[in-house]
């Protein structure tokens, strides 16, 4: 059995003068409150307060980091616990699920994910066997009387990791019924809330838009035959969200192109689309029209705008035919931002009440594009790095990437887009502590004082995140 030990000057600098600094702005930071803005943790977690019901269904089935490495090295996915389309399929032995991953517990060595599950073992826990296959069961046990303890349970841990406030993402015509209950639940003290994902409801080109158009009239109890009923089901919505606590939007298109069509043309190419007379082209103009009226939707209704664009998704059609989505194969692919979005800021760029952030995949554009609109536009705020760049060294290179031009102040904060709930005080104080090794290079090189360092670490772990997405 080998013992996980975690270094306390995990991820600070190497160098001696600036590895003390980064432990003294690291100490300022380190037991701040959690505000997470941008997740993917299913609420009804927090609402049933259940025990965990193993660790493969805690650690590797919901987690697409952990799934991809695996099937990766050969592991099939449904080796992993993950069934087909329909429900069926999966593994009836979650333990034999776990194994797979401590047999092939090298192929994690470098990775973010290595890192997180190890520190979730050690820090929540309290588990500190690195995984092999030798030890798989043994870990497995101890994990399995972990959360047999009340102290393990879902709320218990939402309160020991200090979380602020929690932000899901929602279908828009979700009910939100499990945010209502633990609003409305007096022996709950946390925070919460919704976040309107309308991806699929703006997409003539996705299967099944047609159905989901008509899906969204009957939430919103609005006729969405025509575009004018179609935008206020949209709108409505949007209001709803906002009654249980909404702060923001979420949009991942294939690319970040907007379109200002007028009221007329678009309520014609919305008739084709429904019709599915639509030609592709019209279909995407469609799309890029629907990102400028979400916009539109913001600036009336306060509701910050989050677009991560330049993701080819379910790039294996088997697997997606057999799987469904979100189960790893999505591949980042170059985005262009300047051009595709000028419309959309021409009209709200400069809008008193809209914000949008923006996220990326593609590292070419953080200096070239993204600071340079956030240098400028009052509503432009960059995303923290994610999905594929929430790594140490990408982290490092984003602020070095960014700040000459954008500085601090126009970035959001750290966002953990998770759907492992245990990996998110591991993964947040991982941005702590690459924040703190950044800003202690500024320190001594004498760019940045160390009390305006201390004023920053604190800025990016905790107020911009609140501020930025107005919680």
């Amino acid at each position: 059995m080998t013992r996980i030990d975690l270094h306390p000057d995990r991820l600070l600098p190497a160098e001696p003068a600036r590895r003390e600094v980064a432990r003294r702005l690291y100490e300022t930071v380190r037991g701040l409150p959690i505000v997470s803005p941008h997740g993917h943790v299913d609420p009804v977690l927090l609402q049933q307060d259940r025990p965990f019901d193993n660790p493969a269904a805690l650690f590797i089935t919901p987690d697409h980091y952990v799934t991809r490495m695996l099937h990766a090295h050969g592991v099939p996915l449904t080796e992993l616990g993950i069934p087909r389309r329909g429900g069926e399929g999966g593994v009836a032995d979650p333990r034999q699920t776990w194994r797979r991953l401590c047999e092939r517990w090298d192929a994690f060595r470098g990775t973010p994910s290595r890192y997180w599950l190890e520190a979730a073992l050690v820090q929540v826990f309290d588990v500190p066997i690195r995984p092999s296959a030798a030890d798989a069961d043994l870990i497995y046990d101890r994990l399995m009387e972990r959360f047999a303890l009340p102290e393990y349970r879902p709320r218990a841990l939402f309160d020991r990791f200090g979380v602020e406030v929690l932000a899901t993402t929602d279908a828009p015509c979700g009910d939100l019924s499990a945010h209502r209950s633990l609003r409305d639940d007096p022996s709950w003290k946390g925070r919460v809330v919704p976040t309107f994902r309308p991806d699929a409801y703006l997409d003539p080109s996705l299967p099944g838009w047609a159905g989901r158009v008509e899906q969204l009239g009957s939430a919103a109890g609005i006729d969405t035959a025509a575009y004018r009923g179609y935008i206020q089901a949209l709108e409505a919505r949007r209001a709803f969200f906002i009654s249980h606590g909404a702060t923001a939007t979420d949009q991942g298109p294939p690319d970040a192109g907007s379109v200002i069509l007028a009221p007329t043309e678009a309520a014609q190419l919305f008739a084709r689309a429904l019709r599915g007379t639509a030609s592709p082209e019209e279909r995407r103009t469609f799309r890029q029209h629907m990102l400028c009226e979400m916009a539109r939707m913001s600036c009336d209704d306060g509701l910050v705008m989050q677009l991560h664009p330049g993701v080819f998704r379910n790039h294996h059609p088997p697997t997606w035919r057999d799987f469904g989505t979100d189960i790893g194969a999505d591949i980042p692919v170059a985005i262009e931002f300047t051009r595709a979005l000028q419309p959309l800021l021409d009209l709200y760029g400069t809008h008193p009440n809209f914000r949008i952030v923006l996220f990326t995949l593609d590292e070419t554009t953080w200096s070239r594009e993204l600071a340079p609109l956030a240098g400028y536009y009052p509503s432009v705020y960059l995303g923290a790095p994610w999905w594929f760049l929430d790594t140490p060294d990408a982290m490092l290179r984003f602020r070095a990437a960014v700040t000459d031009t954008a500085g601090f102040a126009k970035t959001s904060g750290f966002v953990d887009d998770t759907r492992a709930f245990c990996s998110i005080p591991v993964r947040h104080d991982t941005a702590r502590r690459i924040d703190c090794a950044h800003l202690s290079r500024l320190v001594v090189e004498h760019r940045l004082d160390e009390d305006e360092a201390v004023e920053t670490a604190i800025d990016l772990a905790h107020r911009l995140p609140r501020e930025v997405f107005r919680f």
